[in-house]
């Protein structure tokens, strides 16, 4: 059995679909399905359980013994969070404990990190997880630094030799889009966002930039598609090949414009092009990413050789294939 942790999330529900379509499982969610409809995101699939968080402790000491991996992306995701003690139990102390029943039974972990661990990219984008590239990093929220936190006892179980399991990785995913992430609101990727916008309106809306020599729109991010993220877990899956345990980022390698997203969204619609710049609120300008982009040397070198979905393609396909059908989900 196969347990994906968040498997009715955005990037969760994905993978238990790739890993369904690839005949692999059975397979096993936890997740709180709540009341923003996220069922839907795994309505079409067929699953052996679903947990919620409160009892897979209990779970887990009936079931471990019969897992063959564990998909670790149950997380308080929101860059908005502030409740730190809720972060550090959920972000934190459940990672640990589930790192730790998989290296008793020796069960191969993967384990969603993120982007955020590099706070403003002033220390570059380089996934190097020796100690002293991690002390380095400045989160720029307590969902970052979270994931940093986890990463960095990751990199002390390994180096100090301590119980872990053969085969793992983390995966630092950079500015993820796609189907099924409908739940996630204000915290969904931009195309959701321009789709709708454009939709009502005929206007995409982008932040205006407040940085010198960056135009409004130029902002820079490493947008990936589900797919390939998808792709990567599950190729850590195959052959549970000790050779390819390590911290990894996870986006394309290239950075593009929030510009040629809109522009993307635009053509995909077959719509005129109509873009509105706004000031971005105060609260967030301090705060602000102007550049990401995933270094993707160290997961090429350990084997991982799929070239990233195009912008404009992954884009095409989520409008056209997704949100502009009546049925939004995969």
């Amino acid at each position: 059995m196969i347990l994906v942790t968040g498997g009715a999330g955005f990037i969760g529900s994905n993978l238990v679909a790739g890993l369904e379509a690839a005949g692999l499982g059975p397979i096993a969610i936890c997740d709180r399905l709540g009341t923003d409809e996220r069922w839907r995101n795994i309505a079409k699939r067929e699953l052996d359980t679903i947990v919620l968080p409160e009892n897979l402790t209990a779970w887990l000491e009936t079931h471990g013994v019969d897992l063959e991996a564990v998909f670790h992306l149950g997380a308080i995701s929101a860059t908005t969070a502030t409740d730190a003690d809720r972060i550090v139990a959920t972000n934190i102390s459940l990672s640990q404990d589930l790192w730790r029943i998989c290296a008793s039974h020796d069960i191969p972990f993967v384990y969603a990190s993120s982007a955020s661990v590099y706070g403003d990219g002033s220390k570059g984008f380089d996934d190097d997880p020796s100690p002293e590239a991690m002390a380095q990093l400045q989160p720029l929220n307590l969902y970052g630094w979270s994931k940093l936190q986890f990463d960095r006892w990751v990199a002390r179980q390994i180096s100090d030799g301590r119980p872990h399991p053969s085969c793992w990785a983390g995966l630092r995913f950079f500015n993820v889009y796609g189907p099924n992430e409908n739940h996630k609101g204000p915290q969904s990727s931009v195309v959701p966002h321009f789709f709708g916008q454009i939709g009502a309106t005929g206007t995409a809306r982008l932040f205006k930039s407040h940085r010198d020599g960056i135009s409004d729109g130029g902002q820079l991010r490493d947008f990936v598609h589900v797919d390939d993220c998808v792709d990567a877990m599950t190729w850590l899956l195959q052959d549970k090949q000790s050779a390819k345990s390590g911290i990894y980022n996870l986006g394309t390698g290239t950075a593009r414009t929030f510009l040629d997203i809109a522009h993307a969204v635009f053509a995909a619609m077959g719509n005129e092009e109509n873009i509105e710049f706004f000031d971005m609120p105060a609260q967030l300008q301090a705060h602000y990413q102007y550049f990401t982009q995933a270094q993707m040397t160290r997961l090429r070198d350990a084997g991982f050789t799929k070239d990233p979905t195009p912008l404009e393609a992954g884009v095409k396909s989520y409008v056209t294939g997704f949100l502009a059908t009546d049925d939004m989900y995969r």
